[in-house]
């Protein structure tokens, strides 16, 4: 390895030696959870780089034999066996380095699926208040960037570690015995290049998460910027020349980060490589004389002067050891950080199946508080320094209805009256705090998660769709889904003549959140995803809330066909979608004030009335 080499590695570390964060046994024995599955890899991975450190000492020994065997006349055949050895050792060394490469990557890329794999199924257990307050960049941040790190620390920071320290053990011990004086002279000047290491390293540093900070803040306006939506906002508000500046501005300071990042790098490569030449020219002159006097044979010279870049690069490397592993942990902690956070939607250990048949929807005495931030968020995922402490106030406070098998129950009332709440505690994306909401006499608290799901169908008012083609959108509903059920649905959605005419059929790809559609489009398409997972409970949130009079037609007529025979609570903003409801339920400030059919709410002249006449702008019928 030459001075260069050992300089950028010494570089390397000290750039990486920055967290000083005290080492935690708690997260220790994570980590060893995680690693005991490869157990045997990491066994073997660590023997391999035993025995790679014991090859890199050997050749500049042997070298050094060579050049004695030269210089006292030997038989050619000594030369010849000794070169031999030292081309069966590079030989060695390079498939070595190829099995321990590989046995690296196994258990890095195998660390990355364990852990990709916990956050992702853990993330998914989170209640959508989770989701509500977390930045999605930061999110997908912990399962790319923060699972690479941590996988480092076994792939790169244990092999190091032990890698370095016996090559470090055995070059000094081998220098030592060719001569102590020589070998600690090369110690004197260890600080020469250690100390320029780590005082360059923490400069760098600075300068390279000062980049990441700015490539970060890039991405997130990227990220907003260049979706559907965020496009469509900067072109109707947006004021291009300002984005534009702002963006060319951290850009341009990137670029001058990155000059000065390389002149920095270069100055300090060349320092350390002049260091180590002197070194060498130490070596040989110190050596050389001793040679001269008879003290050393020139091949121990020599064989010192080769096992010198062994010993400064383990040593600057294993300087910044407890410090580079500690930056490694950072990366499980973060990871870990997301795995603490304690899903509030659980089912219970003898959580039973909803029976077969109709099913009857009642809310009894229903009384729910939205979770308080720290309850299920975290400061790093929301980019804010303090979680806000708001929360735990009672939204809903005492609801109680009943809808039959069959039965459609309206909600109606002004915006943030808590009908939207209403509707997320029924398919338990929350849970009430006291009360019940129960399907068919059973509380969906006792009730397995995926009975619940297979029982309910859910329309939003967004709508929301994958970007992916119609065929994927509808079959992640029901992925056994035949062709001929797929095209059924559409036709019930009054949406097949469309899909027919369109040159990919159903493999067209929507866009993101299917924005190559209308709004009428998207609707009609989450309804046919909706008949086809064929429900026995449907929920309705605001779904013709935001459509034209054209497309509110066509979508009703699909509701029509999602509705018929099944149990239906339905949100409803315009009244002349809930007229023919069993029962409309007036919602106000998180109570129920009002409750019957709409001939009869509209003759009793209450808040209902109130509504309709609004809406209508007509007076109400005597």
């Amino acid at each position: 390895m030459s001075m260069e080499v050992t300089a950028w590695m010494s570089l390397h570390h000290a750039m990486n030696a920055q967290d000083r964060r005290p080492l935690s046994r708690a997260t220790l024995r994570r980590i060893i959870t995680f690693a005991r599955p490869h157990r045997r890899l990491i066994g073997t991975f660590l023997a391999l780089s035993v025995v790679g450190a014991v090859l890199t000492v050997a050749a500049p020994v042997l070298a050094g034999r060579v050049i004695n065997a030269i210089v006292s006349g030997s038989d050619s055949g000594v030369v010849v066996r000794l070169a031999l050895a030292i081309a069966v050792i590079a030989l060695a060394e390079a498939g070595l380095g190829l099995l321990t490469r590989h046995q690296s990557a196994r258990i890095g890329e195998g660390l990355i699926v364990d852990l990709r794999t916990a956050v992702f199924d853990h993330v998914q257990r989170m209640p959508v208040a989770f989701f509500t307050r977390t930045r999605t960049g930061a999110l997908v941040s912990r399962l790319n960037n923060d699972v690479i790190g941590a996988q480092r620390a076994f792939s790169d920071t244990l092999s190091g570690v032990v890698g370095n320290t016996v090559t470090l053990l055995l070059t000094l011990a081998v220098m030592l015995t060719f001569s102590w004086q020589i070998t600690l002279l090369t110690l004197l000047l260890l600080p020469v290049f250690v100390w320029p290491a780590r005082r360059m390293g923490r400069r760098l540093a600075l300068l390279e998460r000062e980049a990441a900070e700015h490539n970060a803040a890039m991405s997130n306006r990227m990220t907003e910027k260049f979706s559907a939506p965020g496009a469509i906002l900067v072109k109707l508000y947006g004021r291009p020349a300002e984005e534009s500046a702002e963006f060319a501005a951290r850009a341009m300071r990137v670029r001058d980060i990155g000059v000065r990042t390389a002149m920095l790098q270069w100055v300090f490569i060349t320092a350390l490589t002049v260091v180590g030449a002197l070194a060498l020219a130490l070596v040989y002159g110190v050596g050389g004389v001793f040679a001269l006097r008879g003290r050393l044979e020139p091949g121990t010279v020599v064989a010192l002067a080769l096992l010198l870049s062994r010993l400064y690069a383990p040593l600057t490397a294993l300087a910044s050891a407890r410090v580079e592993v500690m930056s490694a942990l950072v990366s499980f902690d973060r990871v870990f950080e997301i795995l603490d956070l304690k899903p509030m939607i659980v089912d219970k250990p003898d959580a039973a199946e909803l029976p077969d048949g109709p099913v009857a929807v009642e809310f009894d005495d229903v009384r729910f508080a939205y979770p308080s931030a720290d309850k299920v968020s975290l400061a790093s995922l929301e980019d804010v320094v303090k979680l806000d402490d708001r929360g735990g106030e009672e939204v809903l406070h005492g609801v109680s209805f009943r809808a039959e098998p069959g039965q459609m129950v309206a909600l109606v009332g002004s915006s943030g009256a808590g009908k939207s709440t209403i509707a997320q505690l029924l398919p338990r994306l929350y849970d009430v705090d006291t009360g019940a909401v129960r399907l068919s006499g059973v509380d969906v608290r006792d009730l397995e998660g995926a009975s619940v799901r297979d029982a309910l169908g859910v329309v939003t008012q967004d709508g929301h769709l994958l970007h992916d083609s119609i065929r994927a959108n509808l079959r992640y509903a029901r992925p056994d889904a035949t062709e001929d059920e797929l095209w059924d649905v559409l036709r019930r959605a009054r949406l097949a003549d469309l899909v027919a005419s369109l040159p990919d059929g159903l493999d067209t790809v929507v866009g993101e959140r299917g924005y190559r559609l209308s709004g009428g489009e998207r609707q009609r398409l989450t309804i046919a995803r909706l008949l086809l997972s064929r429900p026995r409970v449907v929920v309705l949130d605001e779904a013709t809330a935001h459509l034209d009079s054209t497309s509110e037609a066509a979508v009703q007529a699909a509701l029509g066909e999602a509705l018929t025979g099944r149990t239906s609570v339905v949100i409803a903003h315009r009244l002349s979608t809930v007229r023919a409801a069993d029962q409309i339920l007036v919602v106000e400030d998180g109570r129920i004030v009002e409750r019957g059919r709409h001939t009869d709410l509209l003759a009793a002249g209450g808040r209902y009335a109130e509504l309709y006449r609004t809406q209508f702008e007509q007076p109400v019928p005597a």
